[in-house]
């Protein structure tokens, strides 16, 4: 059985990731980057269907672990009646050949190891041809176009379908395990010197924190969540997936299991401020060029989301040979959502754009014209229901945040031409941005409630509406968003936490109740100190970061009940979310008038 969700650590190198268990196991790895085919995906399903264990023989008394420093660097120890080893895990970055790297050290005494190697393709549904190399000196799996090599001085054998092996390290002794990934009709990829593979990525991720400007409270947590975030970063294009993993369940147990290894555009304002506000503004602007790559062309045919090189179609299949991660079926591939109408992306591309030329950024000639033309697309449909922020494949619906969002597309607009002279219909887009203002207060205001709420002529709520300060639709202090606060307060807390979807009306019949949603209640805490409330902001805030693990890393979603993390894992949005509420925090603290992290410049 997989290990639970909190229990992995994160390892990667900017092109792809893999999960590694507290017990020694690789239980999830897709090569050659984040949205391929897996080749390790025994978290989904049973232990055949691929996984990597490197652990001690015997009973293991005490495990720990740890990040080495500001890296990317996984230390796991293990103490046992004979000894004491590190397992040092990392993933080098060199390009077109990604390797893994795994470190057997002895610490004290002489402890027996063993590894079990369990390759699979296609998600587990594809076993590969596995052969040493002429010279013997590499174990080869191969299938269809895949192909990795193991390097290992030490002895391996088959056993039913399976690479193991038995070794004693000693005290101070390093023994080294090397997966390669390569194509199979291309040269089997050279060999790595392992150990200086690790002084180069210990030198680069110490580079790179480094670099980091925070200097608030909680700075700990920021920087390990900015490294998880950059640890989801395709480097070759600057695009970021929401998690490196796919049908990890909202709901244990449950249906909603969705592939997250894709790039949505709704986290572009978020990932763009959580970036340029701790200075990394190189990894701002990647991500800058990889939004408007991805939405060039007509504005008529712009996705909510792309995959990592900007693809367009990410078709969703089901793998159902998998049994699911604790039976949570069915394991999807792709995302229908792609082709869905979502209104608010087009306030977050532009938004997002904003937001940068406001930080200074160098941004492309055409990002301009872009906007223009997605403004007039825009003008045509904002007025049309869609399917909302939470994807909901029902019925479309007018949601109020989808409205808020096509405000903000025009409000973003207009102080563009009035901060930088560009040319566009200014008389227009205040129009424009006037006559969605008055809609959204007259259609999705409930004076009843005294609440904004989820959708035209509904009186159910959702967690998005807290956003709705922090985009500047209205200022924190208007007493139609204190009502919408205590409203979330009273209908959407569930021990503590906010859940994203209100409790009275089901999400489907299967499974009415999901976990809290993290992100969402950092978007809380945020709305506490725009509104002056720095003490309730700071008390929510510190309640989220006992919920990540021991590696500071979060899932989705937090089940109270079974007080267990939840969806796909590590989940960009959550880290975001904990950056820039970090920052809000650390800007209320300093009395500054508007947090820094505040979206309505």
């Amino acid at each position: 059985m997989p290990s639970k969700i909190e229990e992995y650590g994160l390892i990667g190198d900017c092109e792809t990731a893999a999960l590694v268990g507290r017990d020694g196991s690789i239980d999830w790895l897709c090569w050659p980057a984040f949205d391929s085919d897996a080749c390790f995906a025994a978290l989904l399903g049973t232990r055949e269907n691929g996984r990597w264990l490197i652990a001690p023989a015997g009973e293991v008394r005490r495990t720990t672990r740890r990040y080495r420093g500001d890296t990317l660097i996984l230390e796991t120890r293990f103490e046992t009646i004979d000894g004491v080893v590190d397992l040092v895990d990392f993933m080098p970055r060199r390009g077109k050949a990604p390797d893994v790297v795994r470190l057997v050290r002895g610490v004290s005494g002489k402890v027996t190891m063993r590894m079990e190697f369990v390759i699979r393709f296609g998600f587990g549904g594809d076993v590969p041809w596995v052969r040493k190399t002429e010279d013997g000196a590499a174990l080869l799996a191969i299938c269809g176009q895949n192909m990795v090599v193991l390097r290992t001085p030490v002895e391996t054998r088959g056993e039913n379908f399976t690479t193991v092996a038995e070794f004693e390290v000693s005290k101070d002794e390093t023994v080294p395990f090397v997966l390669t990934y390569g194509r199979s009709h291309l040269p089997i990829p050279a060999p790595i010197d392992p150990l200086k593979s690790l002084e180069r990525c210990e030198a680069f991720w110490s580079d790179w924190s480094g670099r980091c400007t925070y200097e608030g409270d909680h700075r700990e947590f920021v920087l390990r969540s900015l490294i998880t975030l950059k640890a989801l970063t395709f480097a070759p294009t600057g695009g970021i997936v929401a998690a490196p993993t796919t049908s990890l369940p909202e709901k244990l147990g449950g249906s909603r299991n969705w592939d997250y290894r894709f790039c949505w555009l709704r986290d572009a304002t978020f990932t763009l401020l959580a970036l340029m506000n701790s200075g990394y503004t190189e990894e701002a602007l990647a991500w800058h060029h990889w939004l408007l790559r991805s939405v060039a062309g007509s504005p008529a045919s712009m996705q909510i989301m792309y995959g990592i090189w900007g693809q367009r179609r990410l078709l969703e299949w089901e793998a159902d040979w998998l049994g699911g991660y604790e039976g949570a079926k069915p394991v999807r591939v792709g995302n229908a959502a792609y082709d869905q109408l979502q209104l608010d992306v087009y306030g977050e591309l532009i938004d997002a754009l904003h937001q940068a030329r406001m930080e200074k950024l160098e941004l492309l000639e055409e990002s301009w014209s872009l906007e223009c033309t997605v403004l007039e697309h825009l003008a045509t449909i904002w007025d049309q229901p869609d399917h909302g922020i939470w994807e909901r494949r029902g019925e479309r619906r007018h949601y109020v945040l989808s409205k808020v969002m096509c405000w903000v597309a025009f409000d973003r607009a207009v102080k563009s031409i009035e901060r930088f002279g560009f040319e566009a219909p200014l008389a227009k887009w205040r129009a424009f941005r006037d006559m969605i203002h008055e809609d959204v207060c007259d259609k999705g205001f409930d004076r009843e409630l005294n609440s904004f709420v989820e959708s035209y002529g509904s009186q159910m709520l959702d967690a998005s509406l807290l956003l709705l300060p922090s985009v500047g639709f209205l200022p924190s202090e208007d007493p139609r968003i204190r009502g919408t606060l205590e409203a979330v307060e009273r209908y959407l807390m569930r021990d503590g936490f906010v859940l994203r979807h209100d409790p009275r009306e089901a999400i489907d019949e299967e499974q009415p109740i999901e976990g809290a949603f993290l992100a969402c209640t950092l978007w809380l805490a945020d709305g506490y100190a725009l509104a002056g409330e720095a003490d309730k902001a700071l008390e929510l805030f510190e309640r989220v970061m006992p919920i990540a693990n021991d590696l500071g890393l979060f899932a989705e979603e937090y089940d109270t009940h079974a007080e267990r993390q939840s969806g796909n894992f590590p989940q960009a949005l959550t880290h975001i979310a904990l950056v820039n509420t970090a920052q809000n925090l650390s800007a209320a603290k300093r009395a500054v008038e508007k947090p820094a992290v505040q979206r309505s410049k």
